[in-house]
Formats: C-alpha cells, sequence, structure tokens
C-alpha cells in the first residue's frame, strides 16, 4: 500500500513539475510566435496594401479593445506621416472562416487595398481569392462609405470564377471590417499620433 502511496506522490511531482516548465516555456515563447505568425501568415498581406510606406507595419502596431478581445492595427507611414492602418477581418467561406486584410487611409476614408491572409478554401477554386492579387486589388480605392457586394450580388466585385461563395464571405468580411473600424476610428486616430515621425 505504501508503494502505492509512493508512487501517486511521486507522479504528481512529475506531473506538476512537467507542467510548470511547459507553462514557462509557452509565456516565453509567445512573442516569438506571435511574430512569426505575424510576419510570415499575415504580413505578405500587410506588406502589400502599405507598399510604399517608408516604416515597417509589422513592427509599428498598437491594439484596441473591442468587445471580449482586442483588434491589432499596422500603421502605415507615407510622407511622414501616419495617415493609414490595416486590420484583419473575418467572412465565412465555402470552407469556414476566411481572414481578410483591410488597409484603409484615415484621411480619405479609402480602402488602400484588400486581402486574405487565411482560409480553407477549396484548393484551386475558393483559394484563388488569396493566391490571386487582381481579385483583393478591386477594392483599392473605393469608399468605406458603400457596401461591398460581388457583382451577382448587387455590387461592384467580380467573384473568383468559380468561387462565389467565397467572394461573397470576404465581401461580408469587408462590411464587418468596416463597422469595426468606425466604431474605434476616434481611438485609432488617437493611437496612431505615437507614430508620426
Amino acid at each position: 500500500m505504501r508503494d502505492i502511496i509512493r508512487m501517486i506522490v511521486v507522479l504528481g511531482v512529475m506531473a506538476a513539475i512537467s507542467g510548470s516548465v511547459l507553462a514557462g516555456v509557452k509565456s516565453g515563447t509567445a512573442a516569438k510566435i506571435e511574430y512569426q505568425q505575424l510576419k510570415f501568415v499575415k504580413g505578405p498581406a500587410i506588406k502589400a496594401i502599405m507598399e510604399g510606406c517608408t516604416n515597417d507595419p509589422l513592427v509599428d502596431r498598437f491594439k484596441i479593445a473591442h468587445g471580449d478581445s482586442e483588434k491589432s492595427f499596422y500603421v502605415g507611414v507615407f510622407d511622414g506621416k501616419a495617415k493609414s492602418v490595416a486590420f484583419e477581418a473575418s467572412g465565412k467561406g465555402f470552407g469556414g472562416d476566411i481572414g481578410i486584410m483591410i488597409g484603409i487611409d484615415l484621411e480619405t476614408d479609402q480602402i488602400l487595398g484588400a486581402g486574405v491572409t487565411t482560409h480553407s478554401e477549396t484548393p484551386g477554386l475558393g483559394s484563388r481569392a488569396k493566391d490571386d492579387p487582381s481579385f483583393g486589388a478591386q477594392f483599392k480605392g473605393m469608399s468605406i462609405e458603400a457596401p461591398f457586394k460581388v457583382k451577382t450580388d448587387g455590387g461592384e466585385i467580380d467573384a473568383v470564377s468559380g468561387a462565389t461563395i467565397t467572394s461573397q464571405g470576404v465581401c461580408v468580411g469587408m462590411n464587418d471590417g468596416i463597422k469595426v473600424y468606425n466604431e474605434l476610428k476616434s481611438q485609432i486616430e488617437e493611437e496612431i499620433k505615437a507614430f508620426e515621425k
């Protein structure tokens, strides 16, 4: 009976030590993992949207609380002036959630660009929303005032051929993202002042 109790105590102590080590490793690497995900998953869309900026929007970023979560905003500095942000929104596609990076010029409230960051869409069909730069380029220069819709729904966006549901999901995500932007605009304008050069 003592051997069983001793074995239970030893296993309990080992489990506690292992759990502590794993928790320490997770907290110690969390910032590096976040940056790597930012650099390789979201970064290409951010860099394409902020093309021509004089800063690194992956480094110049801030967060604002929105509901139960925080939204990350990536700052673009043009001609020494921090006047644009990119942030991620999401919509529902055929295969699940679609992550969409949206860039907005704060002075004109025009879309700088849009790009799909993550998706679970069908390879060769819905995945082209991410792979085909001409799809995201359609949003560039549009005002945030007009709702985004594909042409079959009465809008101005050409759907990706064979992937109408994916294209509609991107448009819904864009509209949802604009709502968040409008709700947080005064806070965004306040936070972005710290990045003036």
